[in-house]
């Protein structure tokens, strides 16, 4: 059998036919069988698993002008979009008014005027900021879920699963003037009756479908990241609270359960605040697949057990 040749280490691990030619290699190299192809006129040394692995194959054929947008770019940043994230999923790519639309399977490409979209880069895939990720899919998005997207978008906490830490951080005002600057586009209604709605500092999804779930069932809303003190000290600091009441309502996602040290603080931290006479409410998936019925009730009735 006839060895192939190495490929030079200076095309990486996923490159372009056309960077494979300028590097020296033939044709019929770039067309061997070892090499996965992921997109027309792309090649990659291993298959693309994830969807991830997709969107930086991509990026090796992109042209100036082609950004990766939408819910795409959403995901890339590591922003909340509902539904799952497939390997076969089409790539969202917005492209400027001067440049080529890119055509090959697998693409969904979008025009977008120009001054809409801010250019970052991911490593080498130039994505649009996300603000302008949100505006072009919002009309996917039921209000719900657009107000989780919108906390994400705000949150300056630095645990928010997913997010990634060089992200940019934004603010309710700068999504609002970026709204008056794109003017009417679908969706935009709706974004901006979302943004009163918006809490800085959420630290999970979870955390803002539990208070809106609370708040569409007629109760207070509570407050979000409530520092709880003893002698002046915080003790814990609880998603969401009514602090007066000294009511304080946690969602425990599977972390905290598989964790063995963070189910360990959990618990000490519960018996600390219902040492100082908090009512600690623990939530789950469970409680918000049902409607939140049982959940409502509990609140509810401790709520009356401080009237």
């Amino acid at each position: 059998m006839r060895r192939r040749s190495v490929l030079p280490p200076t095309l990486g691990a996923t490159f372009t036919v056309r960077a494979a030619t300028a590097a020296g290699v033939g044709r019929g190299r770039a067309a061997a069988a070892d090499l996965h192809r992921p997109f027309h006129g792309v090649r990659s040394l291993t298959p693309q698993t994830t969807p991830l692995h997709r969107v930086f194959a991509l990026a090796s054929r992109l042209r100036p002008g082609q950004l990766i947008g939408g819910a795409t770019a959403m995901r890339v940043w590591g922003y909340p979009v509902p539904g799952s994230w497939k390997v076969t999923d089409d790539i969202d790519v917005v492209v400027a008014t001067d440049a080529v639309r890119p055509r090959t399977r697998g693409v969904r490409s979008r025009r977008l005027a120009t001054g809409r979209a801010q250019l970052w880069w991911i490593g080498r895939v130039p994505v649009v900021d996300p603000i302008t990720a949100l505006f072009l899919c919002v009309a996917s998005f039921t209000d719900d879920e657009l107000v989780v997207a919108l906390d994400a978008l705000v949150t300056t906490a630095d645990n928010y699963p997913g997010l990634r830490a060089d992200r940019p951080l934004h603010t309710v005002e700068e999504i609002d003037q970026r709204l008056r600057h794109w003017g009417r586009f679908a969706g935009c209604a709706r974004v901006r009756a979302a943004l009163p709605a918006v809490r800085a500092a959420v630290e999970s999804p979870k955390e803002t479908e539990t208070r809106l779930l609370l708040v569409a069932a007629g109760l207070p809303e509570p407050v979000v990241q409530h520092e709880i003190r003893r002698d002046g000290v915080i003790i814990a600091r609880s998603d969401l609270a009514y602090p007066e009441l000294r009511i304080a309502v946690e969602y425990e996602g599977d972390g905290h359960r598989t964790d063995r040290d963070q189910w360990r603080r959990d618990i000490q931290r519960q018996r600390e605040l219902e040492d100082t006479g908090w009512i600690v409410i623990r939530v789950t998936q469970l409680d918000l697949d049902d409607g939140g019925r049982m959940l409502l009730d509990r609140i509810r009735r401790a709520i009356a057990s401080r009237s």
